[in-house]
């Protein structure tokens, strides 16, 4: 299996009118374009939506963990 490192790279999105930078690994940055596009949703919508569940939690992670661990439950069908 051909792994496909890289250092995170980061992107601004938007969440409730307000713009901040995230810091993903690319494979993760692909993961969310495909997560938004198969529900249908701008990537700054999904993300805002995972944020609220994020900041829901007893003790929330960073965004970008949360976006990480969102992605990968999705995609384990959790």
């Amino acid at each position: 299996m051909n792994i496909p490192y890289h250092p995170p790279v980061k992107r601004s999105v938007e969440i409730a009118g307000h713009k901040t930078s995230i810091s993903m690994e690319p494979l993760f940055w692909d993961m969310l374009r495909n997560a938004a596009e198969a529900e249908g949703v701008p990537i700054n919508a999904l993300v805002a939506r995972i944020d609220e569940q994020r900041i829901k939690a007893p003790t929330p992670p960073g965004l970008a963990s949360a976006i990480r661990v969102w992605l990968v439950a999705s995609a384990a069908g959790q």
